[in-house]
């Protein structure tokens, strides 16, 4: 591939970048900034998110907006890398909204202490009447939060499971033993919600605020969303009676621009502060332009082609081996991700422990492809279809590429564009053979890693990978405390998975960041996204 040339505004008018739009972001400065531009942020991002509610179904948008708005009960100590960025240190939880947490020595039950004086943007105070409702709403939800309770901890009663002790105190019991009792709560699905503002919008229709709560937010996070325009902005103001003290930024105005090429062009202009979700080919270009940082961590993202396994041709493991085979990852590391992805070699995230990447045997080898595809009883290939998502324009290279490689295999591939709700919609329901799917894991344990895309009984295991020993392995991992053995049992897991080949194993593709220079602060979490309290602008 030749080599991008530099970029310039006469390069994006070229490109097909309009006079109108770049004319637009090199006026005047917006009047928000204009206001005060130091407490300000403006965010290009590839999309609003789709709802508000924590219980929607879990969104790139959707995470950064739990970030930011719905605080949790716990978190993990932070810790600077020697890229100067802030991590989460998973080796030590601290409090958030519990000031302090005791776990029993059976690890069958949780008791928080809630902080005392902590208020919302609207001025309620958090207690255990707050808390014992919102564990109340996410149950009768049916959604994420009840999936967390009855998945990972085998809830059946919440009456049982969840108890007021005192006005600042809740207990949570569970069935079993769990080595995730106090680490799930750190997850940003299960922030607890302003119960009192939030009952103010409740209807014999809509009992728990679903409908309101799709386009509000009232929790006890730093940020409270006070507009929110789908497909256009969203604007977060800071929660001015925040525990931790009130955010510098006290303003972000996130701006919907599809293009990522858009979001370089305003990101050059100085219009928008941060721009979100570049191409890899972008950020190269981008990490050489004065008055703008990249920042780049490798983080937990799976990039990767699912194949559905209970259908045709793909219930057959050689056929499944064998396109594994004939992936140029070399090729797609270069031209594509510009040398900063990493290969995946596990289903685990390899930053998460008890990953290993020794079972990762799959090279490009287009003859032992065609080995395995001859004992398979496919010697002349076959049709197939490969979906991916229109407007991602990295899913559509790699698609193109991997079109070109399983030829070499004699098999047809017919690339199909889809708009991402269709996508979601049809492999939900088992209708495409192969399509991309990019997800990441954002509790650090493997067998909470494994229960989510591999055992058999979950929600979210589209490809329909089934191993009995597998789903035994997982269940064990979820009720065992027994940390030797568990790490022992989940690299088990992914010796299975890898000689199983339930998907075309390709790239954790990290995250990246560019802003302008003045904006530091930046910090990673399991979630991705952004975590706005974090950042200031200089």
């Amino acid at each position: 591939m030749a080599h991008a040339p530099r970029l310039t505004f006469a390069g994006l008018l070229a490109g097909g970048i309009g006079a109108g739009l770049v004319a637009a972001l090199l006026a005047a400065p917006l009047p928000a900034r204009a206001q005060d531009a130091k407490t300000t942020l403006v965010v290009a991002a590839p999309r609003t998110p789709e709802s508000l509610d924590q219980e929607y179904p879990p969104t790139e948008a959707g995470h950064e907006v739990r970030r930011n708005v719905n605080e949790r009960l716990l978190g993990y100590a932070q810790k600077k890398g020697d890229d100067g960025i802030l991590y989460e240190d998973f080796t030590t939880i601290v409090g958030v909204l519990a000031e302090s947490y005791e776990l029993s020595p059976d690890k069958k039950s949780i008791t928080f202490k809630l902080r005392k004086g902590v208020k919302s943007y609207n001025g309620n105070e958090l207690n255990a009447d707050t808390v014992m409702w919102s564990f109340e709403r996410g149950w009768n939800m049916k959604s994420n939060f009840h999936w967390y309770m009855t998945q990972i901890f085998k809830i059946e009663d919440p009456k049982v499971a969840f108890t007021k002790v005192d006005d600042y105190t809740v207990k949570v019991s569970i069935p079993n033993p769990s080595p995730l009792l106090d680490r799930i709560w750190i997850n940003s699905d299960l922030g607890i919600l302003d119960a009192t503002e939030v009952k103010k919008h409740l209807t014999p229709e809509d009992p728990w605020g679903a409908r309101w709560l799709s386009t509000n937010t009232a929790s006890f996070g730093p940020y409270q969303i006070t507009k929110y325009t789908p497909g256009q902005e969203v604007v977060y103001d800071a929660n001015p009676n925040y525990w931790r003290g009130p955010a510098r930024l006290k303003r972000v105005i996130l701006r919907e621009m599809p293009t990522s090429a858009n979001r370089v062009a305003a990101l050059q202009a100085g219009s928008v502060d941060v721009a979100e979700y570049l191409l890899p080919r972008e950020l190269a270009l981008l990490s050489k332009v004065p008055g703008v940082t990249v920042y780049k961590v490798f983080g937990n993202f799976i990039h990767r082609v699912e194949m559905n396994n209970a259908k045709p041709p793909f219930d057959n493991l050689k056929v499944r081996q064998a396109v594994n085979y004939l992936v140029p990852r070399e090729e797609i590391l270069k031209s594509v991700y510009f040398n900063t992805a990493r290969f995946t070699k596990s289903p685990i995230s390899e930053i998460y422990p008890a990953f290993t990447d020794e079972y990762f045997f799959f090279n490009n080898d287009p003859a032992k492809a065609k080995e395995l595809l001859k004992e398979a009883g496919f010697p002349e290939g076959f049709k197939t279809q490969l979906a991916y998502r229109t407007g991602d324009q990295i899913e559509e290279e790699i698609a193109v590429i991997l079109k070109s490689a399983f030829a070499k295999g004699g098999i047809d591939v017919e690339l199909l564009k889809l708009p991402a709700s269709t996508l979601v919609e049809r492999y939900t329901k088992g209708e495409v053979p192969m399509y991309f799917f990019r997800d990441m894991a954002i509790v650090p344990d493997a067998a909470y890693v494994a229960n989510l895309w591999l055992n058999s009984a979950s929600a979210i295991n589209y490809s329909k990978f089934k191993s009995d020993e597998v789903d035994a392995l997982i269940n064990a991992g979820l009720t065992s405390t027994d940390e030797a053995k568990r790490v022992a049992d989940m690299k088990r897991v992914q010796q299975i998975t890898m000689e199983g080949a339930p998907w075309v194993f390709l790239m954790n593709p990290g995250y990246q960041l560019a802003t302008r220079a003045n904006v530091k602060g930046y910090s990673w979490y399991t979630p991705n996204g952004n975590a706005f309290y974090d950042m200031y602008k200089e």
